[in-house]
């Protein structure tokens, strides 16, 4: 990460996400200065303002609404622009209005040959990561998508109250498409090494099949649930924001499951979805190759599908 500022990050779109995403940032202390971009420049110079309020409470820092020209040295240009999913919509269903907005951003990005990492948030996540891969310019380790690394804190959040065990003990991942084709890779489940059904019976649960499903749809349907109480969800996709972005700062190496271009994992090519990979300050050094069952190979390989179709359609 030559020609890159560390202490720098920018937020494109200073919406619910990426308004929440910047005051979890600013609470995190891994950041000296933050650019806050949007189309409405009215709207980040006021999210910049309430935030910068807090620093008193926090770490020094200047936070402030910018423009694409003061960004091109930002370790990590966070994208979260883009038409926010109405109750009853799907993910998917964002698509025509969400790539139109990202060809333009990617546009604005291009001539800047950033150095940093360009991590992609926008819903849906997966079909916009194609999108930025493709139209950015910058290498493909260097563009990444939040993907199912909120989907899989809600599966290790479920598991650990189902267990009554702490979640950051649960190693689980949710995999492929960041929405309703979404997988739960049960096959390499586990807490603290014990393989999941060992770890559920020591805990008095039995019923294993009934379980799982259950918990499974629970958090396929999470944002459904959060969006028709509240029309929105931010807060647990901000800490999701900031844990990448810890993972890339601190070059920790982390397992996370990110949203890439896979290049025949599982027969898969040329589609971007969420498998775990090791995330440092290049980005995504590699996929971490996880056991799966047949039938969870099979709904990955679904869910490949049918994102390569939307993505062949509209991008």
């Amino acid at each position: 990460m030559s020609n890159v500022n560390l202490r720098k990050a920018a937020i494109i779109g200073c919406g619910f996400v990426g308004a929440s995403s910047a005051f979890a940032l600013m609470q995190s202390g891994l950041f000296s200065e933050l650019v806050l971009i949007d189309a409405n420049q009215s709207r980040a110079e006021g999210e910049a303002l309430d935030i910068s309020h807090g620093l008193p409470f926090a770490r020094p820092m200047d936070i402030h609404a910018g423009t694409y020209g003061e960004i091109s040295d930002a370790a990590v240009i966070i994208v979260t622009a883009g038409a926010a999913q109405k109750p009853g919509e799907t993910r998917l269903d964002l698509v025509k209005k969400n790539v139109a907005i990202f060809k333009s951003i990617m546009g604005e990005l291009r001539p800047l040959n950033c150095q940093g990492i360009l991590l992609v948030v926008a819903n849906p996540v997966d079909i916009l990561t194609h999108t930025a891969i493709r139209f950015s310019g910058m290498p493909e380790n260097r563009v990444i998508g939040s993907g199912t690394v909120l989907d899989t804190a809600r599966l290790k959040y479920l598991l650990g109250e189902h267990l009554q065990v702490d979640s950051r003990s649960v190693h689980a991942f949710i995999i492929g498409e960041h929405g309703d084709s979404e997988i739960a890779a049960w096959s390499c489940a586990n807490v603290s090494g014990v393989p999941l059904h060992d770890f559920c019976e020591m805990r008095g649960h039995y019923r294993h099949e009934q379980a799982m499903h259950k918990i499974a749809e629970t958090v396929k349907n999470s944002a459904y649930e959060i969006i028709r109480r509240k029309q929105a969800t931010y807060y647990g996709v901000a800490m999701a924001v900031k844990r990448i972005c810890e993972a890339i700062i601190r070059d920790e190496k982390s397992v996370l499951p990110v949203s890439s271009m896979l290049h025949g994992q599982f027969g898969i090519r040329e589609v971007t979805l969420s498998m775990p990979a090791i995330v440092g300050k290049d980005g995504m050094e590699g996929l971490v190759p996880i056991q799966l069952s047949d039938a969870e190979q099979n709904a990955l390989r679904q869910s490949a599908a049918a994102l390569k179709a939307i993505a062949d359609a509209e991008i």
